[in-house]
């Protein structure tokens, strides 16, 4: 018989994540390695638990994603939009929790882009008068 699985993809940013949620004792592997060791900043695994904690399935899923892109704080967020997006695809009656905490909300804000004639996107050369 063949794993069964539900799978939610999140993105942010530029990173892109692609999460497999299914019944299991609770391990959870981020590009085949433990989470906690490829997202080892303080807080970034606190909110990446943060859809399973709505759900209240903490120890009852085996979660592995597949995350390309960005940087740490991106590649977390896309992985918590996933999560939440796999989680809802497991159970429907997920979506309102979810939603209430603003985890399956995409997150549009990206890097915006340099334009001519400045340094930046928006920073401009120094004004002289002469």
């Amino acid at each position: 018989m063949a794993v069964r699985y539900h799978e939610g993809v999140g993105r942010r940013k530029t990173s892109s994540a692609r999460v497999r949620v299914m019944t299991g004792t609770g391990g959870f592997t981020v590009n085949d390695k433990p989470a906690a060791d490829y997202f080892t900043r303080l807080g970034d695994m606190h909110a990446i638990m943060a859809p399973v904690r709505a759900a209240g399935l903490e120890n009852k899923l085996d979660i592995t994603v597949k995350v390309i892109g960005g940087g740490v704080t991106g590649q977390a967020g896309a992985v918590v939009q996933g999560l939440a997006r796999a989680l809802v695809v497991l159970d429907e009656n997920l979506r309102p929790a979810m939603r209430a905490q603003g985890l399956l909300t995409r997150d549009s804000r990206m890097k915006e882009r340099k334009k001519p004639g400045l340094k930046r996107a928006r920073k401009a050369p120094t004004y002289t008068k002469r």
